[in-house]
């Protein structure tokens, strides 16, 4: 029953519909008090038997068949008759021995004892009874020739089960090899690609990182604010070379997740700051003073979101002055990026709007929200709420 009740139910339900019918019927057999002792002996033994079935199911039968022929036997030695409801017990017994007995041995030996017994029984029958009456003929013969049936339909249910059981298996296996035939398959796509990455973005930005410290060496020959132009442009190529390691050997071996550059946090956000200030921008902040106490979850993603926000608008709005606001109240931290209308127009074509979506997917992983869109001055707003409880799970 799938679990949904307790294992003696099922004992106590068979015991119930296999022992209460000859009960019922046996005073409209034979009412006398030799035929109830037997009866009641025999329902005795028979429902140990019938309890202990599963853990000894050849004894279960040859105990329970013999107790069925002594009670036969002895009433019929006292003149009396049995109810034929007291076969039923016999045909769970055999129903049991088919779907449990695994052992054809064991298998055997009970079908070899039942005979004896069943002979014995007979013989004994025939020296301590005298009248015809109560001697064992065909009405025996009839309850007991469509026993081996049951014993037929228990073995039918255990092979069956048997086959459900391998099937099973099979699909578990077919499964796992499916999954494992993915993961190869997606860890081979994501070599290829950390592969086509190196060759091709690796290498752009460290020829942009070499020209750009070749500019740097060469500085007394540069204007002023070119030479600071130069000083971010070779910062941010360094730390965009140690990001793209860190997420090639990612690529390549998952397991291996741990970067060799240190995670960003808000302790790095005065330089990430100084950048965008360095490349023309303007920002305003207003910032709490425990930020760099937060988990370190929320501070990567805070970072993220700032900077990505600060790229946007130099892209989207050049010149456009930026308010950033940082506050961790009421056990969340909020970050807050407005940038007014860009002085000059954006880059054409700039962005495939896939920085929104991966801001969305850093607050939302930590429980946050993130929300983004126009303000009524022609500027664009992010403002993102992420949780601290929980977020170093």
């Amino acid at each position: 029953m799938d679990g949904r009740w307790p294992g003696w139910s099922g004992d106590a339900g068979l015991v119930v519909l296999t022992f209460l019918p000859p009960l019922l019927s046996q005073p409209y057999v034979d009412g006398s008090g030799p035929a109830w002792v037997s009866l009641m002996a025999y329902e005795a033994v028979g429902v140990v038997v019938l309890t202990l079935r599963r853990r000894l199911p050849a004894t279960a039968f040859v105990v329970g068949f013999g107790a069925l022929m002594a009670a036969l036997v002895g009433s019929a030695g006292e003149g009396a008759k049995l109810s034929p409801l007291v076969f039923l017990p016999l045909a769970v017994l055999l129903y049991n021995l088919g779907g449990r007995c695994t052992s054809w041995k064991r298998t055997v030996l009970a079908a070899v004892g039942g005979t004896v017994l069943a002979a014995t029984g007979l013989w004994l029958n025939r020296m301590t009874t005298d009248s015809g009456e109560f001697q064992g003929g065909l009405d025996v013969l009839a309850a007991l020739a469509p026993m081996p049936l049951a014993w037929a339909m228990g073995f039918a249910a255990r092979t069956r089960q048997a086959l459900l059981a391998a099937a099973e298996r099979r699909a578990a296996d077919a499964s796992r090899a499916r999954a494992l035939e993915a993961a190869q398959a997606t860890q081979r796509e994501r070599a290829r690609i950390a592969g086509e990455m190196h060759d091709v973005v690796a290498h752009s930005l460290t020829l942009l990182v070499v020209h750009a410290e070749i500019l740097r060496a060469r500085g007394d020959e540069l204007p002023g604010w070119a030479r600071t132009q130069v000083d971010g442009l070779a910062a941010a190529g360094r730390q965009s070379s140690g990001e793209l390691r860190d997420l090639l050997r990612m690529l390549r071996d998952p397991a291996d997740a741990a970067p060799l550059q240190p995670v960003p946090g808000f302790g790095e956000l005065d330089a990430l700051l100084d950048s965008h200030r360095a490349a023309g921008g303007t920002v305003e902040v207003r910032a709490g003073t425990v930020l760099e106490s937060l988990p370190g979850p929320v501070q990567l993603a805070g970072y993220r979101v700032v900077q990505e926000a600060l790229v946007n608008a130099r892209r989207h709005a050049p010149g456009a002055p930026v308010r950033l606001s940082l506050e961790a109240v009421a056990g969340e931290l909020r970050c807050e990026v407005v940038n007014g209308r860009g002085a000059r127009r954006g880059t054409a074509g700039a962005g495939v709007g896939l920085g929104l979506i991966s801001m969305r997917e850093r607050v939302g992983a930590l429980g946050g929200e993130l929300v983004a869109g126009t303000t009524g001055d022609g500027g664009f707003r992010v403002v993102a709420t992420m949780p601290l409880e929980n977020a170093d799970v």
